[in-house]
């Protein structure tokens, strides 16, 4: 078991080790050879800055004529982010997006005060065998854009920042990071990136947020003399100046934080907001099924179908 300085402060482990907040063990759920672990929400933190929500599903192989089928579903008070590593998948949504999310691409999806999408693995997709390994996450939005109506904005693998040498290759997905920028336009303070570090190579954190955390995806890291395995989020104290540095194989990590948000956030199913009314009023809007005429549309293209609001 990880200690977390934050329910025994009084253990003597050192001030690198004190950096680190919490650190996360995912939870895993097999989804019928598809695999998805869960590192947020969690029952030690809720948010890392305002990213509310984070899973990594695969590695999987699928055989042809099989992949991934996510009728469309809906959302409200926070944006997504699909990253992918290997693979393709079908995005669909209620304002006409009609895209493939490709590795290294950033597929930026505002829910605002209601969207609805399907992800699939579909058409030419199916026709020969395929990998999929990636992330999805969800950014709670601030109060004040709680309310917006729905936006998409996509931004292709090479417009996106990378900052190369000693050993490290960094993309910056999300917000602004070692003096960089990434092109979607964000609603609060945030950064997201995707490193790769060679053996024995060291990352510094960015110090000008408030929130920082890693989640190792492969391979092996070190902070502070001790070591963390793949599958593990850390989480580490505002304003520390941390460098994470590989082991022997390498590593590659994504890093994400930001301000921390206004206030706590409510979660129920696709759902995210600041107040219980919110939620209450986005369940009874999706169990009306008024497609036409309600708060939620179905993807053209993709209205054939939908997953059903939870009972409870």
């Amino acid at each position: 078991m990880s200690w977390n300085p934050a329910l025994d402060p009084d253990i003597p482990m050192g001030d690198a080790i004190d950096a680190i907040e919490t650190v996360i063990v995912p939870r895993a759920r097999d989804l019928g050879g598809f695999e998805v672990r869960r590192a947020l929400p969690a029952a030690a933190r809720q948010m890392v800055g305002p990213f509310i929500f984070f899973d990594q599903f695969g590695p999987a192989e699928f055989l042809t004529g099989q992949g991934i089928d996510v009728r469309p579903h809906p959302h409200i008070g926070l944006a997504t982010v699909t990253y992918l590593l290997r693979g393709r998948i079908h995005h669909r949504d209620s304002l006409g997006s009609d895209l493939w999310i490709e590795p290294g691409a950033v597929n930026w999806m505002v829910a605002g005060q209601g969207i609805t999408h399907s992800e699939r693995s579909d058409g030419e997709a199916r026709r020969k065998p395929q990998s999929l390994f990636g992330l999805q996450t969800w950014v709670a939005l601030p109060k004040t854009h709680e309310d917006d109506p729905a936006d998409f904005q996509h931004a292709a693998d090479d417009t996106l920042p990378e900052l190369e040498g000693e050993g490290k290759q960094v993309r910056l997905i999300l917000g602004t990071a070692w003096g960089a920028r990434a092109p979607v336009r964000v609603l609060s303070e945030t950064f997201y990136a995707d490193a790769i570090l060679e053996p024995e190579a060291a990352l510094p954190l960015p110090d000008d947020h408030e929130d920082r955390g890693v989640y190792i995806l492969q391979g092996e890291v070190t902070v502070g003399g001790q070591s963390f395995e793949a599958g593990r989020m850390l989480v580490f104290r505002p304003g520390d100046r941390i460098s994470v540095r590989a082991g022997n194989r390498g590593a590659r990590l994504m890093l994400l934080g930001g301000a921390t948000m206004d206030g706590p956030r409510h979660i129920w199913w696709n759902f995210v907001a600041s107040s219980k009314d919110r939620i209450e009023a986005a369940k009874e809007a999706w169990r009306a099924g008024d497609w036409a005429h309600g708060r939620f549309r179905l993807p053209p293209g993709d209205d054939a179908e939908f997953i059903p609001a939870p009972e409870r």
